[in-house]
């Protein structure tokens, strides 16, 4: 899908004044499975039902090679999101389902240890993956599930300038139970003044 010859050597890495991003790696696993494990509580209400296996290396190496196969044939860039200041792992985007042809389009999710929660973090690589989405990828359309009880994650859509286009009835089954999500848009033409303050 991602014809773009660059996209094939460079593993693309993101920075933000206060947050980098990069693609996971290995190296990372005993860093994302302390921070999964501790926020377990807090992530579990918006996820997809969590495997007993959930934090194992098994899984880890599964997910890094799902990763690494679905940004080589180009429908998914995953991020894990880095705090500048102490250099730790405080959660995870990615842009994924990316769509080329005349739809040209993306979806994200996202995750964060509850610890980095609420100082405007996720925001920030957000943002910066938008960037990536629209200038990099040259896409014209990123989209957004919310649950409609996830206040955090409504108030981070609209911080970046995404829009609520609409209910998905039993959208996705998360913690176990098809749920509603709002979705939410952001177009290309539409990021004019977007603020990174939290």
């Amino acid at each position: 899908m991602f014809a773009l010859p660059f996209l094939r050597r460079d593993m693309p890495a993101l920075k933000g004044e206060r947050v980098h991003l990069r693609m996971p790696q290995p190296g990372d696993y005993r860093e994302w499975a302390a921070l999964r494990a501790e926020s377990r509580a807090f992530l579990e209400p918006w996820e997809p039902l969590w495997s007993p296996d959930e934090l194992g290396r098994s899984a880890w190496r599964q997910r890094l090679s799902r990763y690494r196969e679905d940004y080589a044939n180009g429908s998914a860039s995953a991020f894990f999101i880095f705090d500048n200041a102490s250099g730790k792992l405080i959660g995870g985007i990615t842009l994924g389902n990316v769509r080329r042809g005349v739809s040209q389009s993306g979806q994200i999710g996202y995750w964060i240890g509850e610890r980095f929660a609420g100082r405007g973090l996720m925001l920030d690589a957000l943002l910066l993956v938008v960037d990536f989405g629209f200038e990099t990828l040259r896409l014209h359309r990123i989209e957004a599930a919310c649950i409609p009880g996830n206040k955090r994650s409504i108030r981070v859509l609209e911080k970046a300038g995404f829009q609520r286009e609409g209910l998905l009835r039993s959208f996705l089954r998360i913690n176990g139970k098809w749920q509603d999500h709002y979705l939410y848009a952001l177009i290309a033409g539409d990021r004019r003044g977007v603020t990174t303050k939290g």
